[in-house]
Formats: C-alpha cells, structure tokens, sequence
C-alpha cells in the first residue's frame, strides 16, 4: 500500500510562518529606502519584480516614492523607470497606479531622442501602460501619439517595435485614428515591415494598424504614394503569421471597397492572387471570407457578396487574369491555381512531416 506524502513538519511551519513576516518587514524597509531617494533600492525594486506576480503585488507602494524619483536625472531617473516597467508587467492595478501617480510627464519626456536607452525604456512602459484600457483615454490625451510615431520614425529598433505596438494599443479607441494618421506614419510602418521578418509580431501589429487605417482616405493615399507599399502588405499576405495575414487581407480589402476602381489594378499589379488562393483553403475563418469577398471585387464584374462560392474560384481567377496584359488569359489562370495547389500540396506535407515527429 502506498504511503501518504509526508507534510511539512511543526518546525519547518514555524520556519515558514516565521519567514512571512520577515519578508514583509524587510519589503517596507525597501519602500523607505525609496522614499529615501536611495537609487539601488530602486534597482532592487527592478530586481523582485521582473518574475515575480508576488512582488509586483507586495510593492505597490513603491509606486509613488519611484514617480517621484523618475523626475531625477541620470541614474535614479533610470533605476526608477525602470523598475516602475517591471511594476507594471500584468498587473492591471499597477498599472493604473502608476498613471495616478503622475508617471506619464516624466515618461513622455524620456521620449525625447536625447538619450536612446531612456527613450527605448519609455517606449517599452507606455506600450505596458497602453495595454489598460483605463489608461488608453488618459495616454491620448496626453500627446504620447506624435511622440511615438517620432520614436517610430527615429528611435533604435526596440523602441520601434514597441512603439508600434502602443500605437497599435491607443488605436483600439476610434478617435485616436485620426490623430495617428495626422502625424504620417505610414512611410515608417512600411519601412519597418519591410526591414523586419513577416510573420513577426510587430509584423501582425503593424499590419493591424494600417489596416485601421487605411479605412481613411488619407491612409489609403499615403499607403499607394509609397513606393513597395502594397507590395509589402502582399508579402505579409503570403508570409506572415495567420493573424499578420488576417489583417494584410483585411488591409486590402478596405482599400478595394474603397474605391474598387482605383486599387483594383495596384492590387492586381503586386501580385497578390496566389496568397488570396492560398488563404482562401488555409486562413482563419475571417481571413478565407475576406480573401473570397477580395478576389470577387478582383474580378472585372463582382458578384454581390451573396452569391459568392467557394466554387466560383477558377471562373474569378480566369476572369482575373483576363484583365492582365501581357501572358495569354488561359495560361495565366492556370499558372495562378497550380500555384495555389502546390503551396497546399507542400503546407500538407510539412503538416504530415510535423504529425510523423511527434508519433
């Protein structure tokens, strides 16, 4: 018969009980230590809570004496932004005590390019910050936005990465579009697709804001005015993530419903038949209706949306390339649903290949 496992015994409790308390005595004597200005306690603050949901919990309190010192230059203003990122990592309260704090003047002065480390550390907690939804309407109206699409536009690669991910946050709220589109970020989210890898993160937030907004005319001109623009959201489309192409087909299709005559031939022109197959068999479930609904707005005579079937897609594809100069039509059709069936083919294969690893 198997024994049960044996408990603690009296004296390890003792121990224990014994620890809690000593812990949390030595936790508010790092809290005074801060409120002290002492700037290695606001280092050991960074150090408790990079792992630790307890901690982040447990210091609370360190939140306002750290506000008070990222107001400091050199290194307390540092130690002190960054433990306050650390504070902030999942933990909804956290973050919202922090903006209450007055955090959020200090941070947007760290955004300024005078130190690039400061300004990457700033980005990363207004990206953290963003993620609240009570704090998104306060971020706003700050006037983070300009100076994020700046670090977009000027910051080292980090801070660009994370500034787009805080923008892509701050977009969540319909009135911020605008604001974010007024200050031209477009050229900088194209560029940083284009240096990135497509199935990236960034990749997928970038694809989701520009998605966003390209419902404005304003974004839609901006996108089609850079060069490889549309081009590059059909890579994302061919190689990126499932939901990196999600909002790739997304991002096309709000431009073809736009003005279907005016970005039918610039999509066309890019290429982007084949990831729209492609999509259609293997996509998200939004994803394969959007790639019907665009390869119907393709053809030279769309159906209405409701008459759309997935059986219609050799008579779209033919009827597509029919409208491209250059090869003849029923080769070009051809070409673009082999190419359909061989990506299907070798996605089918790497599926068998993964399920033969793990039998």
């Amino acid at each position: 018969m198997e024994l049960p496992e044996a408990g603690p015994s009296g004296d390890q409790q003792s121990l224990a009980a014994a620890e809690r308390p000593s812990e949390a005595a030595a936790l508010r004597a790092l809290v005074e230590r801060v409120r002290a200005g002492e700037v290695d306690a606001a280092r050991e603050v960074r150090r408790l809570t990079r792992a630790s949901a307890r901690h982040r919990r447990k210091l609370a309190p360190a939140i306002e004496p750290l506000v008070a010192m990222l107001r400091s230059s050199g290194a307390a203003g540092e130690a002190a932004l960054l433990a306050l990122l650390n504070l902030a990592v999942r933990d909804e309260r956290n973050k919202i005590k922090i903006l209450d704090a007055g955090a959020l003047e200090p941070l947007l002065g760290y955004l300024q390019p005078s130190d690039l480390n400061l300004q990457e550390y700033a980005t990363a907690a207004l990206l953290t910050l963003s993620a609240s939804s009570t704090n998104k309407p306060i971020i706003s109206a700050s006037g983070a936005i300009p100076l994020l699409v700046k670090v977009l536009k000027e910051g080292n690669p980090q801070a660009k990465n994370d500034a787009v991910m805080a923008l892509y946050n701050l977009s969540t709220l319909a009135d911020n579009l605008q604001t974010i589109l007024s200050v031209q970020p477009i050229p900088s989210l194209i560029e940083l697709l284009k240096g990135g890898k497509r199935s990236s993160k960034t990749a997928d937030k970038c694809c989701a804001l520009l998605e966003s907004l390209l419902a404005f005319d304003q974004g839609r001109v901006a996108l089609t005015s850079e060069e490889g623009g549309v081009l590059t959201i059909v890579e994302v489309l061919e190689e990126g993530s499932l939901q990196g192409r999600e909002h790739a087909v997304g991002a096309l299709l709000t431009m073809c419903e736009s003005d279907r005559s005016k970005y039918r031939d610039a999509i066309l022109n890019e290429g982007a038949i084949p990831g729209l197959l492609e999509l259609t068999a293997h996509g998200t479930p939004k994803s394969r209706v959007k790639a019907h609904v665009l390869l119907d707005l393709l053809r030279n005579s769309p159906y209405s949306r409701s008459k759309l079937q997935p059986d219609t897609l050799e008579n779209i594809v033919s009827n597509i390339a029919s409208q491209i100069d250059g090869e003849d039509r029923g080769g070009k059709a051809k070409k673009m649903l082999a190419e359909m069936v061989k990506v299907s083919m070798e996605q089918s294969l790497r599926h068998l290949q993964r399920r033969a690893s793990f039998a």
